[in-house]
């Protein structure tokens, strides 16, 4: 009698695999729907049934996948903790699109575009499909993506350098703390201490520290130049005190 074979739901996920590359056009397409829809929805009494729907969804996906993290056989609680910065992003997400002022959209623009989307393009898992935390992890970081693309781009709520710098000193301390914590307690949260073991842009940075160095320098170049259009935009057309940036939007 022949039984069928069952393929584990434990192991390295292949990076730019069929699996994968479906995955990166889902979470493309879903981000231009997202800045078409945002833009088409500004200021209309719809718009915000919208972010209270990606939130929900946010939370929906993420807070279970969080909690699953201390489930048995997840590893030590220690490294359970939500210390990840995309731990940390959804939570400013979910905040920001329910109502979050400039300080939370700046967050979530700078870790929503950039982070969250190196965990998409590279990401470090070690659960197949169909196990419940391979579905939490894509959908975590995903929505992530999708409440900063809908929210700063869609709405064009965009931030200024006021909230660049607010978004770097804010990584740097977590960054610092971190790699405290990590040396005492024997973690590796933010891959501040030690790369990761799956492919990452962290190989061509060069060994520790300087590959952390590394990074915060390419996150003050990357940053600046995505805040650069937004600033020039509230150059060219001032906003009312305390009102964020616009980028000129276009109507149909």
């Amino acid at each position: 009698m022949t039984g069928t074979v069952v393929p584990p739901l434990v192991g390295e996920f292949p990076q730019f695999g069929a699996q994968h590359l479906v995955i990166l056009a889902i979470c493309l397409v879903g981000a231009l729907l997202l800045a078409w829809l945002g833009r088409r929805l500004q200021g209309s009494r719809r718009e915000p049934l919208v972010r209270y729907g990606l939130a929900a969804a946010l939370i929906a996906f993420s807070l279970p996948t969080q909690l699953g993290q201390f489930a048995p056989g997840e590893g030590p609680f220690k490294a359970a903790l939500p210390f990840q910065l995309c731990d940390l992003a959804w939570m400013v997400a979910a905040y920001a699109l329910l109502a979050g002022g400039w300080r939370s959209r700046a967050l979530l623009y700078f870790w929503g575009l950039t982070l969250s989307t190196q965990a998409i393009v590279t990401p470090s898992l070690e659960h197949l499909w169909p196990d419940p935390m391979f579905i939490g992890f894509w959908g975590l970081h995903a929505f992530t993506l999708w409440a900063a693309v809908y929210l700063c781009i869609g709405l064009g709520r965009g931030p200024d350098w006021r909230g660049y710098r607010w978004a770097l000193l804010c990584t740097y301390v977590w960054a610092a703390v971190m790699m405290v914590f990590n040396a005492i307690v024997g973690t590796n949260y933010g891959f501040v201490n030690n790369k990761p073991p799956s492919a990452s842009i962290l190989n061509v940075l060069g060994p520790w520290p300087v590959y952390v160095l590394a990074e915060g320098l390419i996150l003050a170049v990357v940053w600046a130049l995505i805040t650069w259009p937004w600033a020039a935009a509230a150059r060219r057309r001032p906003t009312a005190t305390g009102a964020p940036p616009r980028l000129p939007t276009t109507t149909p």
